[in-house]
């Protein structure tokens, strides 16, 4: 995809150009947002925003009608391409893309037009297991549409923000490998939190469960699983092991909830242990 990266940042027209288009196409906003994301990673805000207006216009018909992905998307790998460009920091890019898609659930935005009723009542009518358990939490003294309104709108969220770190790591690749090969191979593979962030990102967590913001415990978890990520790639690159044991990885962290726990895990004791400062090389 390098040769298509080289040709969007011909100048601002190619990029607006191959923004815009990808937004209008279905399931193509991830390409769009990458774009956005390179040309404000490369020249700054201010002269990406017309990248950033050609994919927004399309996105935004998306939204009205009633899909918030693509806008969304755009919108936050926008806001972490410019903490990360400014900042240089993976990590705390990462903490302003929770914040501000912790505020877009609580916002509602990734909610249905007219509500979860219309949704739950097709559940009902298509399952009737479904129908059941609604009914039981109904009986328990739940209120299913504020449950399906916290399902929904978290789900979708977290899809978001994974889709925006990712169309991020995308966009910093082509920098790299347009302008600074084998650079964000190396970054990537220092992404470490510091102390101070993780007691940001628990502290984050416990805000969100004392003052009944679910959508902050729900999003506070992903930096630290990014760290853990990164800190696998690391010490294989630091190994020299082949990429099937990525692969293997990959695999096993998609499909397993338990491998998703031991990433969180070791993320946390890597920030208190530093694995991969302790298995450089050292020089005499």
């Amino acid at each position: 995809m390098l040769p298509i990266a080289r040709w969007l940042m011909r100048g601002t027209p190619y990029a607006a150009g191959g923004a815009a288009l990808a937004a209008i196409i279905p399931w193509l906003f991830w390409f769009s947002a990458a774009i956005v994301a390179l040309a404000t990673l490369r020249r700054g805000l201010a002269p990406a925003l017309p990248v950033l207006v050609a994919a927004a216009v399309p996105a935004g018909w998306w939204w009205t009608q009633g899909d918030a992905i693509p806008l969304a998307s755009v919108l936050l790998v926008t806001l972490m391409a410019v903490v990360l460009r400014e900042r240089m920091r993976w990590s705390e890019a990462l903490i302003v893309g929770t914040l501000a898609g912790a505020m877009m659930i609580q916002l509602g935005i990734f909610i249905p037009p007219g509500g979860t009723e219309q949704l739950l009542e097709q559940l009902r009518q298509g399952s009737a297991e479904i129908d059941r358990m609604l009914t039981e939490l109904a009986r328990q003294g739940f209120d299913t549409q504020e449950l399906a309104t916290l399902l929904i709108g978290g789900i979708t969220g977290l899809v978001v923000l994974v889709a925006a770190i990712g169309c991020l790591a995308l966009a910093r690749a082509w920098q790299a490998g347009l302008y600074n090969p084998g650079g964000f191979r190396e970054e990537f593979h220092a992404l470490r939190l510091t102390l101070r962030e993780l007691v940001v990102l628990v502290v984050l967590g416990v805000v969100g469960m004392v003052l009944g913001i679910p959508s902050l415990s729900m999003l506070a978890w992903v930096p630290l699983l990014v760290a853990g990520i990164a800190l696998v790639h690391g010490f294989i690159g630091m190994k020299g092991m082949n990429g099937l044991w990525l692969i293997a990885f990959y695999l096993l962290l998609i499909t397993t909830w338990p491998m998703i726990l031991i990433v969180l895990l070791v993320a946390f004791i890597d920030v208190f242990a530093d694995f991969r400062g302790r298995l450089a090389p050292r020089s005499d």
